[in-house]
């Protein structure tokens, strides 16, 4: 479960997010849709805590992760060793250049999830960018996260390979797994999510 309620975020002064409120609950995918600027991606890094806002608050039962629409993956290293990174946060220092077996079983886990088992011993940089985003959606999930936060995960995509991403954000969801994705697409968010909620530009204060 995802709450965010109140959440105000402004940039050099100019409003970006004022007064922004969002729920969701475990099973549930939910669309951002709306123009450039309207704090779209914003309302996920405070969400995930990349961002620190200026006011409100967001709640999350358990941990979220977020996917980028820049991968943001190791080309030069298997699929596995960059699913195995999302476990960074709870290894010791010097266990986090040498992944143990058990994150590594977790990993495989992972990549099966998202229908990529086969390649994990492939090297990043020679998957195809819909894979690249579903070993992304796999690295979140070895963070252990519960919320998924997806900032244009299929803006960069061909039309198959997007339609794929989707149907893993649905199938994650239905899964017991709370997924927010931002989307530029109003035809994937009508098709796919279970509501859409459309962001407005704010009015500078």
């Amino acid at each position: 479960m995802l709450a965010i309620r109140g959440l105000r975020k402004s940039f050099g002064g100019r409003t970006v997010l004022d007064g922004f409120d969002l729920r969701t609950e475990a099973g549930e995918f939910v669309a951002l849709l709306g123009p450039n600027g309207s704090g779209k991606s914003t309302a996920l890094r405070c969400a995930v805590g990349l961002e620190t806002p200026d006011g409100g608050s967001v709640d999350v039962d358990g941990t979220a992760a977020m996917v980028f629409q820049k991968i943001h993956l190791v080309g030069r290293r298997n699929a596995l060793d960059n699913v195995c990174s999302g476990a960074l946060g709870r290894l010791p220092l010097h266990r986090s250049f040498f992944f143990p077996h058990q994150i590594r079983e977790e990993a495989m886990q992972c990549l099966d999830r998202v229908g990529l088992a086969d390649r994990a011993l492939d090297r990043c940089a020679r998957l195809s960018g819909g894979q690249q985003q579903r070993v992304a959606i796999a690295r979140a999930l070895c963070q252990r996260a519960n919320v998924i936060l997806a900032d244009e995960p299929v803006s960069a995509l061909d039309p198959q390979a997007a339609v794929q991403v989707m149907e893993l954000l649905v199938d994650l969801a239905s899964a017991g797994l709370a997924v927010v994705a931002v989307l530029h697409q109003p035809e994937l968010a009508q098709k796919y999510a279970h509501r859409i909620v459309e962001m407005r530009t704010a009015v500078a204060a």
